[in-house]
């Protein structure tokens, strides 16, 4: 009931968050927040998550009900039977990246309640700078001489960071089904696969996916074309 109060009268504040590192299989910095303020974060998305899930499109996969894994998994088999190449990308240092005041952006458009609006501004401010040694700053085009003071980076551990983590790319995942006219194409979390029948294609859509046009960049050490009759790529 105290937590309900400290809601209601605006006086809930975050607790401090416990780090640690993990190696599955590469080294990731959690970030574990105090048990009331997970409850708060499973509330929160909760109430949000119907206004954002109908915008999504169907193939993307992360921390979604009724996707998940095996069915990524699934539709990336069948359409490396249907398709020649596939190009493999993912987002470099994804969590730390993600710019607060985009996000913050993203979920004012679709929630409309001041109330819900401070709780999230006073989330994002509670996980400010938790991944700030993880992240080396990367200039976009659109950037301006303050971007590098801007609040960048959602803390991993909170159901909040992964459910803002869709939200923060479906405007990327609308453009390359839309705008790039990539009718398979899937994303999970920050890796994703664009799949067609000529390489040509894919350079032009590698070349478009390259801009940093969400403010992040794909990470050239996994952006691949596949020839997957040849060598099977991995979703």
């Amino acid at each position: 009931m105290r937590l309900q109060e400290q809601l209601a009268t605006h006086s809930y504040r975050p607790g401090a968050y416990v780090h640690f590192f993990i190696h599955e299989p590469k080294r990731r910095l959690i970030s574990a927040a105090p048990f009331r303020d997970r409850v708060v974060h499973h509330a929160l998305c909760n109430i949000i998550e119907p206004a954002f899930e109908a915008s999504f499109i169907s193939h993307s996969y992360a921390n979604r009900v009724g996707k998940g894994t095996h069915r990524c998994l699934d539709t990336c088999q069948h359409w490396l039977q249907r398709y020649r190449y596939v190009l493999q990308c993912d987002l470099r240092q994804y969590f730390p990246s993600i710019d607060h005041r985009i996000l913050q952006h993203t979920l004012d458009r679709r929630i409309q309640d001041g109330d819900l609006r401070r709780l999230i501004a006073l989330i994002l401010r509670s996980g400010a700078g938790a991944l700030a040694g993880e992240y080396d700053m990367v200039y976009f085009p659109h950037d301006d001489l303050f971007a590098v003071n801007r609040p960048r980076g959602l803390p991993i551990g909170n159901l909040t960071s992964q459910f803002w983590a869709n939200c923060y790319l479906n405007e990327f995942d609308h453009f390359v089904t839309r705008e790039l006219g990539c009718a398979a194409y899937l994303r999970f979390v920050d890796d994703f696969l664009l799949f067609a029948d000529d390489k040509r294609t894919l350079w032009a859509w590698k070349q478009a996916v390259s801009c940093g046009r969400v403010g992040a960049a794909p990470s050239a050490s996994k952006r691949r074309e596949t020839n997957h009759e040849c060598d099977p790529c991995r979703c």
